[in-house]
């Protein structure tokens, strides 16, 4: 259990964190836009409206930062890397990129939806106090509208009775980009939903690429400045807490109190994402730049079951077990990348993926090899990128378990076992090496190349448990997963159940791969 508890909090303190920091984030930006001087004329009009679309949009850009980075593969394999010597709670962390990236994105949501509610009560308030005639003070602000130095200073964006809210919402650039943004936001969450991504992958991956569109939008929408608060130098000259009362006698001869001044708040989403989208910018080219190298196929083997077997060969490719590539057929597709688990050794001459018919996409692959095409046609290969599965070598027993095709990520990590074994490497940690030689007089089995055969069904997991526990009482062992969510659910409450709660007795790590 002691793991397990370590494992739990660190990742509780991750998450406690960054929703701390979103608390922090809204509150200080609510308080300041609440209680803010600069902004004392604008609360007239707006009310507390005002600060609750400014907190939410300060969210949105810290989670719009936020959003790019777990699925920058290059930097997660690098941060893998320098973590190589990392204790296990630390680097496990990484292996939660994706669902730290769906959470990102949920939160992006909700605070969207403040920001569009909050802004919606905003423009019903300027159409209001521009169309009232009591004499107001909000009345009197909204019809202020001049030049003053060259600079207009209005503070009311609705600058007839006539406009409309939808008219300003359409010809304004915070306006017209907030809508493309939330179109955007919108389509990529509804396609990025478990029943698209895992029956229409295509929807989802032409869908998901509009985030292009939603961060240049972000980027320009505070340009137009239609938030605006007192200028610096109006606050000095006439201060609303003197001069608000007094608002009849503005201009007056003998008053101290002029019309006051206004400017548009700078536009600042853009500093909180450009570190991001360079560093994503980066990413693209360096995966664009390795998928450009050629890719030789040295054998291609149809397996039953509509599974086939790619054998390649590209320079200067190296990888590590369990590690994944994303595959490209430009007759199929130019824009289509796909992952797939590396099914091949280190130690082998080649690296290899097992390719199961799961959609339009691997069907027509599997078909244009199928049909012996001459050309064969071409691959372009992007990877690797390292995954939780690098890290079974670490353990002193592996259980590795693999549901239906997520056999794949562990044949490479059994031929590589294999390998070891038979060059006598001492170095080699896991003790289920013996089990390589086992059984000799088997067939190999299909995609893993072992003599060892896989054996179908699903196992009693407490009796699995049970019996590692009790043949390894003082050992740490490593549980992975290929498979199902609600196989990973009872595959962790195992390893929570089974580890000890002395931390020098048996300690199960559960890890899950995630693409």
């Amino acid at each position: 259990m002691g793991n397990w508890v370590v494992n739990h909090w660190f990742s509780v303190l991750f998450l406690a964190t960054w929703l701390g920091l979103n608390v922090f984030l809204f509150v200080h930006a609510f308080l300041s836009y609440e209680k803010a001087d600069k902004y004392y004329y604008t609360r007239e009009i707006l009310g507390s409206a005002l600060a609750w679309a400014r907190a939410s949009a300060r969210c949105l850009n810290f989670n719009s930062m936020l959003i790019l980075l777990p699925v920058c593969r290059n930097l997660l394999s690098f941060l893998r890397g320098t973590c190589s010597f990392c204790r296990r709670t630390l680097r496990k962390q990484l292996d939660h990129n994706l669902t730290f990236h769906k959470l990102v994105a949920y939160m992006i949501c909700l605070h969207t939806a403040i920001h569009i509610i909050a802004h919606l009560f905003n423009f019903e308030h300027y159409s209001k106090s521009r169309q009232a005639t009591d004499g107001s003070l909000a009345s009197v602000l909204s019809i202020l509208s001049h030049q003053e130095k060259g600079e207009e200073s209005w503070l009311n964006p609705i600058s007839s009775p006539n406009m409309t809210v939808e008219y300003v919402t359409f010809t304004s650039i915070a306006g017209l980009t907030g809508v493309i943004i939330t179109i955007a936001l919108v389509l990529m969450v509804t396609s990025a939903v478990e029943f698209i991504r895992r029956s229409y992958f295509e929807v989802f991956w032409y869908t998901h690429h509009v985030f292009i569109i939603y961060f240049i939008g972000l980027g320009i929408h505070g340009i137009g400045g239609i938030v605006r608060g007192q200028t610096e130098e109006s606050l000095n000259a006439s201060h609303p807490h003197r001069c608000a009362e007094s608002f009849k006698q503005w201009d007056v001869h003998d008053s101290h109190c002029k019309h006051p001044q206004f400017e548009g708040l700078p536009a600042e989403s853009w500093k909180w994402i450009l570190a991001p989208v360079v560093l994503y910018i980066f990413e693209r080219i360096l995966r664009f730049y390795r998928s450009q190298q050629k890719v030789v196929i040295t054998k291609v083997v149809m397996h039953p079951s509509k599974v086939l077997e790619l054998q390649m060969n590209k320079r200067g490719f190296s990888m590590e077990v369990g590690q994944y590539i994303f595959v490209n057929c430009p007759s199929i597709s130019y824009l289509e990348w796909h992952p797939f688990t590396l099914t091949s050794a280190p130690e082998e001459d080649f690296f290899s993926i097992h390719i199961r018919a799961a959609g339009d996409w691997t069907e027509n692959l599997i078909r244009a090899f199928e049909q012996q095409q001459s050309p064969i046609p071409r691959i372009e290969v992007d990877g690797p990128f390292g995954t939780v599965s690098e890290d079974v070598f670490q353990y002193e027993v592996a259980v590795l378990v693999g549901a239906g095709i997520g056999v794949t990520p562990f044949a490479s990590v059994l031929k590589s076992i294999w390998y070891k074994f038979r060059h006598a490497d001492h170095n080699l940690k896991t003790q289920t090496a013996g089990h390589a030689t086992l059984n000799f007089d088997k067939a190999t089995d299909i995609l893993t190349g072992l003599k060892q055969k896989t054996s179908f069904g699903r196992p009693m997991w407490d009796n699995e448990f049970s019996t590692i526990a009790n043949a390894h009482p003082r050992s740490v062992v490593g549980v992975f997963l290929c498979g199902p969510q609600a196989l990973a659910k009872s595959l962790s409450k195992r390893c929570h159940q089974y580890s000890s709660l002395d931390p020098r007795k048996v300690q199960f790590y559960f890890n899950k791969e995630n693409f």
